[in-house]
């Protein structure tokens, strides 16, 4: 289906003033148009001022057939024809020539030219020649690297355009014949080629394929053989069944066939490559990639006009990644292709493929009238028939935006869709149009007055339409006729069509949304085909596109602000795209009637909860947020507490969003979730009675799930910085317990981050970010209690003993009372160890320790006593705690047996705390370590009351402990074994009689 509009796309003509009437004529680089007629080629100006002037003119072998202009180079290359012979030459530096009797340089492709000549050709046009075993039928310019392709029957050639340096100022162009492209069963009429890609086109069939250099990707490099015996005997025996099937009056169509990838191999065209370049080439193609193959079958009622069922209009069209983006980033100025799109034509049907990354048909064209030729171009397509020139939009730009933009058609981006009906903008009517070319802002057309009579192939009526009848079109020239005219029509600028087209979608705004919304997402398109191609334009003109570009996003968001469908979602990313704030986007709203009974469409109100989602940094006014607040309790009721949150409704009246929220029904949403906001109001207005009474109505689990489900009662984010509710400001000083659970909630389902966590309480308790807060404290506790899935324990562990560390280091007290004891997180939380026994022993001779100190100490002790704790890495944290206090003593000691180094903490213990060393020694020195019972300790307790000293009642009193537990464990000959060489017998001798005792009893 294709939609009509009445546009203006075109703007003024001008007539090229030519001599004699054109036979062949092509753009040539971005100032320049080529015509051709006879043995001469003229070239006029088609930019700036000097628009249609003559350039410059040259003389020809001969009549020229084709030709093609290769702006990579800067040269031309024309089929010419002299004395029913056909050759290919290449015209360069053909700027430098002003006469047709100006010098110019011939020479054969791939002879270098010596060297005293060489500065010559600077100043002079050069002839390059290009010898082809069999005739050239057609002919294609890469549009990036400049190389030639050459069609001839079944084959192509392919010449590669070189740089022939010859100083550090000057080099020479020059062409070598790199590849023969062997493509059976099939005569071109059309090719076209880009950076490897190749298209080529016969009467009705199409067939598309890459060269690659990369042997994997595709088919072996196969050198074609010469045909043997057996071949040239089959292609004979076919060739005599075709005169036979003639004969017998038959007529055989081979069916229409679509084919992609590999699948083409079945059209039975074999494409084969034959390497003809140096050896030392860099580049070369080794492998094909077939892409797509696709054939015509006509109705037979056309028959006996065969000229009204062919193809025509082959094009490649690479899309660069040159100008700018429409987010404003500069691309590179280097072209690199980006997309690549095929179009092809029948007389009353055009087809648009994508053929990179993914082989897609785009769009169908359906013209009214029957066609000539085509253009494609990244914005439009231009159709010519008989009597009009026809615009057709396209969908170049929007499948280049989905391919290459991952944010694309997110809530971020949106770009109208490529399967989008297609329209014509204008048909402009002209007289006998016979060919139309393309550059750029301008069209070159050819008419004629009085239609000629196209010779027709002489053909029998009666023949077989298969490839082998495929020919090229007659060559014989037209007979010279008054009446015809060269125009060069230009295109208006993108802005300003687009400005038009906007201008032309207000009368559909208000009785056909839909037909407003495609009018609106082609003018969208029109420019952001401008924009990936800008790299001609001035910075103003840039400036212009964006900005239009910007304008055309905010009137989408508007149409789809208006729908009620599946897309309306699509007002969001559009006017994000836009850059309208949200205020500027509720002021584009039409509000009509009255506020109860007006109706607000899905995609306002997508957007508008969204956008307050999003935390945008932006205050509405009071009057503004009263509005949103109404629109959502007449369409989205459910919303209303949710949009009441949002950091943007800050200024809305209190007794205004109470009144809203009075008048809801509980039962359609969580009552919860109604009380929160209704307390946070009630706060807001200084209500403590109506607060109070909120709170109290739910049990602080259902309280925690209601925060769980608004966030933003609590946390809000202003300009990348966290922002406590009053609501939560409030409950800090309160219920601080409930606050910490409901934070504690939000982390476990995902609402809020770990870091984002700490800093709430940070900010909340007014602290910078070196102070920890004791409900922040607290929060890490729950979050070991809890057992979060996700949380990092060690990370946690470290958080806990540093703070821990820091306070019994600096003697520093929480700044608030902590919400748990030791006693409880030992019960309520794994991860937090029963201290052991020594360590009460240890810690019981500080009898000045506060009641805070004593609290930290026994959590930090248990935490190093749990079973979770990495003992390893946390000691070098301890360093703020110095042995010489219990806390650091004991902290040191407990790593120090977890890490299972013994000997070392009864040396300690000896030396600090000697009454706690046999307490030690009975919780830890068993099984694998009970030997060091007599192999360390005894000896040590041994020296120390020999030393004596005033603690020598305390080791004296250790050493009897330990003999009474040694005596218990050994037999009596171990235990004289272990006793001290030097020790008094009189000392030992109970324990001896002990060990006596028990040897007789057992």
């Amino acid at each position: 289906m294709v939609q009509l509009y009445n546009l203006h796309p075109f703007g003024s003509q001008q007539v090229v003033p030519c001599q004699r009437e054109p036979e062949q004529f092509c753009c040539g680089g971005p100032d320049a148009l080529f015509v051709a007629s006879g043995c001469k080629v003229e070239a006029f100006a088609v930019q700036g001022t000097e628009l249609c002037k003559p350039r410059c003119s040259f003389s020809t072998l001969g009549r020229v057939l084709r030709m093609a202009y290769s702006e990579a180079g800067d040269y031309l290359v024309a089929i010419e024809e002299k004395s029913n012979t056909t050759f290919l030459r290449a015209y360069l530096n053909w700027r430098s020539t002003r006469t047709e009797t100006s010098r110019v340089c011939i020479r054969m492709v791939g002879h270098s030219v010596e060297a005293p000549f060489c500065e010559s050709l600077r100043d002079q046009m050069s002839i390059v020649e290009m010898p082809l075993s069999e005739a050239p039928l057609c002919i294609s310019c890469c549009p990036l690297k400049g190389d030639l392709l050459v069609g001839c029957t079944n084959k192509l050639v392919l010449f590669t355009l070189k740089y022939c340096i010859i100083n550090e100022n000057f080099s020479v162009l020059d062409f070598e014949r790199s590849l023969i492209i062997h493509i059976e069963n099939v005569i071109p009429v059309e090719i076209s080629f880009c950076v490897g890609y190749v298209a080529v086109m016969s009467d009705l069939e199409v067939l598309i394929f890459k060269l690659e250099s990369d042997s994997t990707n595709g088919e072996r490099a196969k050198h074609h053989p010469p045909k043997t015996n057996n071949q040239l005997k089959q292609k004979e025996d076919v060739s005599n069944e075709a005169s036979q099937l003639e004969s017998e009056d038959f007529v055989i169509c081979l069916k229409p066939m679509e084919l992609l990838g590999e699948k083409c191999k079945q059209s039975g065209i074999s494409v084969k490559l034959e390497p003809t370049g140096l050896a030392d080439e860099n580049v070369k193609y080794l492998s094909v990639q077939h892409l797509l193959y696709r054939r015509f079958a006509p109705d037979i009622s056309f028959y006996a006009l065969s000229d009204n069922i062919k193809l025509h209009s082959l094009q490649l069209l690479p899309i660069h990644q040159t100008g700018f983006l429409p987010d404003g980033k500069s691309l590179s100025q280097e072209k690199e292709l980006l997309s690549l799109f095929c179009f092809f034509s029948l007389p009353h049907v055009g087809y648009l493929y994508m053929v990179v990354k993914s082989v897609e048909l785009m769009s169908v064209y359906w013209y009214p009238e029957t066609s000539q030729q085509a253009v494609l171009t990244p914005q439009f397509l231009h159709v010519i028939t008989s009597q009009s020139l026809q615009c057709f939009t396209v969908r170049c730009s929007a499948a280049v935006a989905h391919e290459e933009d991952l944010y694309m058609d997110t809530t971020l981006k949106a770009c109208p869709p490529v399967s989008m009906d297609v329209c014509a903008l204008r048909i402009q009517l002209f007289i006998g149009l016979k060919a139309i070319c393309h550059f750029k802002n301008h069209i070159i057309l050819l008419t004629k007055a009085d239609p000629e009579a196209i010779p027709e192939r002489r053909e029998s009526s009666k023949r077989l339409l298969s490839r082998k009848d495929a020919s090229v079109r007659s060559r014989n020239p037209p007979v010279p006729e008054a009446g015809w005219s060269l125009y060069i029509v230009n295109t208006i600028k993108p802005v300003q069509l687009y400005k038009e087209m906007v201008d032309y979608s207000n009368t559909y705004k208000t009785v056909k949304t839909q037909s407003c919304v495609h009018l609106l997402s082609e003018a969208h398109l029109l420019l952001r085909a401008a924009l990936m191609d800008s790299s001609q334009l001035e910075p103003s003109e840039k400036a212009e596109l964006l900005e239009a570009f910007k304008d055309s996003c905010g009137h989408l968001g508007d149409c789809y602000s208006r729908l009620d469908t599946e897309q309306s979602h699509l007002a969001l990313p559009y006017y994000k795209m836009s850059g309208l704030s949200l205020t500027e986007v509720l002021a584009r709203v039409a509000w009509t009637g009255e506020c109860e009974s007006q109706k607000y469409e899905r995609g306002l109100i997508f957007y508008i909860n969204h956008s307050l989602y999003e935390n945008l940094d932006e205050e509405l006014s009071e009057e503004l947020a009263a509005k949103v607040a109404q629109i959502f309790h007449v369409a989205e009721p459910k919303q209303l507490p949710h949009v009441l949150c949002s950091p943007s409704m800050k200024n809305i009246d209190p007794l205004t969003a109470l009144h809203y929220l009075k008048k809801l029904d509980t039962c359609e949403f969580s009552p919860v979730l109604m009380t929160l906001t209704k307390a946070a109001v009630a706060l807001k207005m200084g209500d403590l009675d109506m607060y109070r009474s909120e709170m109290k109505s739910h049990s602080e689990m259902k309280l925690v799930y209601g925060f769980i489900l608004e966030p933003r009662l609590l946390i809000q984010q202003w300009k990348g910085q966290i922002v406590p509710t009053e609501l939560a400001i409030h409950l800090k000083e309160t219920q601080p317990g409930l606050l910490v659970a409901s934070v504690l909630g939000l982390q476990k389902n995902g609402k809020i981050g770990i870091e984002e966590a700490d800093s709430f309480f940070k900010v909340l308790c007014g602290k910078d970010e070196d102070t920890v807060p004791q409900l922040l404290v607290d929060f890490w506790e729950a979050q070991l209690v809890a057992c979060l899935p996700n949380t990092v324990l060690q990370e946690l562990f470290f958080k806990l003993t540093s703070q821990y560390v820091w306070r019994l280091s600096k003697r520093q007290c929480p700044d608030t009372v902590p919400l748990r004891t030791a006693e409880d997180l030992i019960n309520a939380c794994s991860h937090y160890g029963l201290v052991y026994p020594w360590v009460h022993v240890l810690i019981s001779s500080d009898s000045l320790a506060d009641k805070n100190y004593t609290e930290d100490l026994l959590k930090l002790q248990s935490l190093i006593c749990g079973p979770s704790f990495d003992v390893a890495s946390i000691v070098p944290f301890l360093e703020p705690l110095p042995e010489d206090t219990v806390a650091g003593l004991s902290a040191h000691v407990l790593c120090h047996t977890r890490l299972q180094e013994y000997e070392q903490c009864i040396d300690t213990l000896l030396e600090r705390c000697p009454e706690a060393v046999i307490a030690y020694a009975n919780q830890e020195l068993k099984e694998e370590h009970w030997i060091l019972w007599w192999k360390k300790l005894l000896p040590e307790l041994c020296q120390k009351v020999k030393c004596g000293g005033e603690k020598h009642q305390l080791y004296l009193s250790s050493l009897k402990e330990a003999l009474s537990v040694i005596a218990v464990g050994l037999d009596l000959k171990d235990f004289l074994n272990v006793l001290p060489e030097d020790g008094a017998a009189a000392f030992f001798l109970p324990y001896l009689l002990f060990c006596s005792q028990k040897k007789s009893l057992t």
